[in-house]
């Protein structure tokens, strides 16, 4: 029997209500922390030896969670700057078409299911998810002051390798330092190149950036420096721990897409920033994951 046209309606305005939740924390940009705590988190496992199976769910929900809370905030902080940018006009909150409460509610639920998918896990997890949460939250507010707000975006999904190999081991060792430390000038090198876009924006309304500081000639130098000390890391990593040939492979071919990236962003064209952005960037993150994994379990 088919179902009510009235049910059928409910049933697409939810659907349709969910998916502009969605837009609003871009939720396909997980990939680029979901895949390094999905790498982390395989090389704890090779650590001790055991793949512990019942804590994955909870590290990937922690992860999505987190993620989801800081976003939400990041909206709500940015409403006002995000009506004057004409890049961000469109935005949920500043169009309309979200008022602040729901976005909280978005926010709070977030929050109370990163913590407990935390205390899930092991009582340190527990204990220093308020430290991730303000280092999350927090960034909302970094460009306000610090043009270290690129670092600080890196440092944001650094947290989710580092707390990876927390969730599985209870502690904190090299491998993980490393990766997470190539999270953080990997993020903050393309963040650099994404806020390119809006330099005459950030000037205008006194932001903090390192293209409206320096101008975007020599920030897109700084990405790039910062983009070398990201492989530079990640080759260390294999050094360090139990990756070998096939690693180095993906490790490779990561390297020639942040190259594609620099090359195809220009002084004068910034019209590829979004494909730079997304899709080299999603192939780096889930690339080496891809390879890491295959590495670690053949």
């Amino acid at each position: 029997m088919d179902q009510p046209a009235t049910q059928r309606t409910s049933m697409a305005g939810a659907a349709g209500r969910i998916g502009i939740f969605l837009e609003m924390i871009k939720f396909q940009h997980t990939v680029f922390a979901m895949p390094f705590a999905v790498l982390s988190a395989l090389l704890a496992c090779s650590t001790n030896g055991r793949l512990l199976v019942p804590a994955w769910p909870w590290i990937i929900l922690c992860v999505v969670a987190a993620r989801t809370a800081a976003m939400g905030f990041n909206r709500i902080a940015d409403a006002a700057l995000d009506a004057g940018n004409p890049r961000t006009s469109g935005r949920a909150i500043p169009a309309g078409i979200l008022v602040r409460k729901d976005v909280w509610l978005l926010v709070a639920g977030s929050a109370a299911v990163f913590i407990f998918s935390a205390a899930m896990l092991n009582s340190l997890c527990l204990y220093l998810s308020p430290v991730v949460l303000a280092v999350l939250l927090g960034y909302s507010y970094a460009k306000r002051f610090t043009v270290l707000c690129h670092a600080w975006l890196g440092l944001s999904l650094a947290l989710a390798p580092l707390g990876a190999w927390v969730a599985i081991l209870g502690r904190v060792d090299l491998p993980p330092a490393l990766l997470g430390g190539a999270v953080v000038f990997w993020v903050a090198g393309f963040d650099i190149i994404y806020a390119c876009q809006d330099v005459a924006f950030d000037r205008e309304a006194g932001l903090c950036s390192i293209p409206a500081k320096i101008g975007i000639p020599r920030a897109l130098w700084v990405s790039a420096a910062m983009h070398a000390a990201a492989v530079l890391l990640l080759a260390l990593l294999a050094v360090y721990s139990p990756l070998g040939g096939i690693y180095c492979i993906g490790l490779g071919l990561a390297a020639a897409a942040i190259l594609y990236e620099h090359l195809i962003v220009k002084p004068r064209d910034l019209s590829r920033v979004n494909a730079a952005f997304f899709a080299a960037n999603g192939f780096v993150s889930v690339g080496l994951m891809t390879a890491g994994a295959l590495d670690l379990l053949l």
